[in-house]
């Protein structure tokens, strides 16, 4: 079981997936106070997660999971919550939430189900660079 930090998100992504690498370095470069924690689902922490989510939703879904303060958040819910962690601006995004769940998610079901169609596949998850390492669990 691993252990994860209660005050500090973690994000849970895709490590083969250009499009969820793009959103990882997106919220390395707009998270200022470097609260952000990250770990690919391919990884011994991401495969706990995985199994978390699925024991809560039923199903995980295969691009990213946001864990924080001790509870699991998928899809559109996942990545609204994360651009409302980053702060500023970008939390106006949580005004997302007003719509109902089912449609946010069939709008990230879509993306999530292209994503390697237009966005492009890695065969290897990504490396961090060695002053980013401390901020990847795996």
């Amino acid at each position: 079981m691993i252990n994860l930090p209660a005050d500090q998100p973690v994000l849970f992504f895709d490590g083969v997936c250009d499009l969820c690498n793009k959103w990882v370095q997106f919220i390395i470069k707009k998270d200022k106070r470097k609260r952000f924690l990250f770990a690919p689902l391919q990884s011994p922490q991401g495969k706990e997660a995985l199994e978390a989510v699925t024991d809560k939703y039923g199903k995980a879904p295969d691009s990213i999971i946001l864990y924080y303060q001790g509870q699991y958040y998928i899809k559109s819910t996942a990545a609204l919550r994360i651009l409302n962690l980053l702060g500023g601006l970008w939390a106006i995004a949580m005004i997302g939430m007003v719509v109902p769940r089912f449609l946010r998610n069939m709008v990230y079901d879509l993306v999530a189900r292209n994503r390697y169609k237009w966005f492009g596949k890695r065969d290897v998850c990504m490396m961090p660079t060695p002053e980013l390492r401390g901020r990847f669990l795996s």
